[in-house]
């Protein structure tokens, strides 16, 4: 625990939905749900005019569209998200070298090891001028806690949100925590919570007084040890500037259970080439592949494979998730799909093998094409061409009235609002999903772009 406020806590707010707002001005100051749009999807962010309805994280969407029938309902950019995240993460970087992140959102900073605070002034000032430059970095605004340890400088961003900063000076923890929900500590979910409830603890004191013994004995020896030293506002872990990465999934839930065994089979190649992206992104590899299923009764299935050395080879993932597929039994239905790997490290011993592979290939000389082999005539017919999907909220570009986004599609046709960061609410119109001058677009900066223009493109003026 330290002495002065020096650990800071930043929280985004309401972070993708925010992020919406700004990019499309027609939304602001209105009620905005991101997230899964399927029957089975789920809440990812609301804006808070969405909260205001009683919409939250995690619910489902189709209870959040009960809640707020008017809100605009949207798919994830993430692509979006992840660049404005960098843009914040290295505001960061110029505080401190220890940087924590938690999530695209959120972060600890030691401001100490900056040399940028050192008492709760100057930690103030960092704070401040740090929710500054966000501001004008990115056009969103993020949540600042001081604090002398990471447990209370996240409950001290809590506590400042939306838009503010709280420093909560050493010292004061047990005056702060007090009267306090249980819930407002680190590991206390709803479970927890209840178990705490039914035993007579609700508040942060009651855990204090109960002492160390009575949470052990009701939680267990590591749960219940942890649990009172927090409830005294004790936290001694540091800021980690890296975490490494154990390893990098990806699965999907399906709107309607998935019985047909070909399509079941094409999904978890598909999920397989989109891990080996994030693989490839990460900079790593994997050696142990694992497959994820969950039936039509929620019972989850968990199959794993390991290979002689790390892969990213997108063929070597594909065909071992297919292999792992074989022996699970998906009949009567399958609710939701997932492909990992793990075992991770920073290099393909694969690459060492398709290298000596082709050192062979040259030597032995060029190979002669057999006649019988033509790939003229074993080509095969080029497939239609497939209706292409507009997913509300994404980026589109038209050849005529430049940069939108689409609000939505069905029935053949795509209805786009053509508005850009910074510009008034612009004007709606509609197309065909095929209408060859509409294409999928690229998300505009934030800030830094003049109203009304995309680089390279001028857009006219509405009829």
């Amino acid at each position: 625990m330290r002495a002065a406020p020096t650990i800071l806590h930043l929280d985004m707010d309401a972070f993708f939905a925010a992020a919406e707002q700004a990019a499309k001005p027609s939304l602001r100051g209105k009620p905005v749900v991101v997230g899964g749009l399927g029957p089975r999807g789920v809440v990812a962010t609301a804006s808070y005019e969405a909260r205001r309805f009683g919409v939250h994280s995690a619910m489902p969407m189709a209870q959040a569209r009960r809640r707020a029938p008017n809100a605009a309902y949207l798919v994830p950019r993430f692509g979006f998200y992840r660049g404005i995240s960098e843009q914040v993460m290295e505001l960061l970087g110029r505080l401190s070298p220890l940087v924590e992140p938690l999530s695209l959102d959120e972060a600890f900073v030691d401001l100490e090891a900056g040399g940028v605070a050192d008492d709760g002034e100057s930690a103030r000032e960092a704070g401040e001028r740090l929710r500054r430059d966000i501001l004008a970095t990115t056009g969103l605004t993020g949540s600042v806690g001081l604090a002398g340890s990471k447990m209370l400088a996240k409950i001290a961003s809590e506590e400042a949100k939306p838009d503010g900063l709280v420093l909560i000076e050493p010292g004061t923890e047990r005056e702060l925590l007090g009267p306090k929900s249980v819930r407002i500590l680190p590991g206390v979910g709803p479970a927890t919570g209840e178990h705490l409830r039914r035993a007579g603890m609700t508040t942060v004191s009651d855990l204090a007084e109960a002492g160390e013994d009575e949470l052990v004995r009701l939680l267990g020896r590591a749960h219940g040890a942890s649990l009172y030293l927090m409830a005294q506002g004790y936290d001694d872990r540091p800021v980690v500037a890296e975490r490494d990465t154990k390893s990098v999934s990806v699965e999907d839930t399906f709107d309607v259970d998935l019985h047909d065994r070909v399509r079941i089979r094409i999904e978890v190649e598909r999920l397989a080439e989109r891990c080996v992206g994030r693989l490839r992104g990460s900079g790593h590899s994997g050696r142990t592949i694992v497959l994820k299923v969950r039936r039509f009764d929620f019972s989850t299935l968990t199959r794993s494979e390991t290979l002689r050395g790390p892969t990213d080879d997108p063929v070597v993932v594909r065909e071992a998730a297919g292999r792992l597929l074989e022996g699970v039994d998906t009949t009567g239905g399958v609710r939701l799909l997932g492909v990992g790997v793990s075992g991770l490290a920073d290099y393909t011993q694969e690459d060492l093998f398709a290298q000596a592979a082709e050192a062979e290939a040259e030597a032995a000389g060029p190979v002669e094409r057999s006649e019988e082999a033509s790939p003229m005539e074993a080509a095969p017919e080029p497939a239609a061409p497939a209706e292409r999907r507009w997913s509300p909220g994404h980026d589109v570009r038209h050849a005529v009235y430049g940069a939108g986004w689409v609000q939505g599609s069905g029935v053949g046709r795509v209805t786009v609002r053509f508005e850009q960061p910074g510009s008034a609410p612009g004007r709606v119109r509609t197309f065909l999903v095929d209408d060859p001058e509409l294409e999928a677009g690229e998300p505009l900066p934030l800030v830094g772009v003049e109203p009304g223009l995309r680089p390279g493109l001028s857009l006219p003026p509405s009829p």
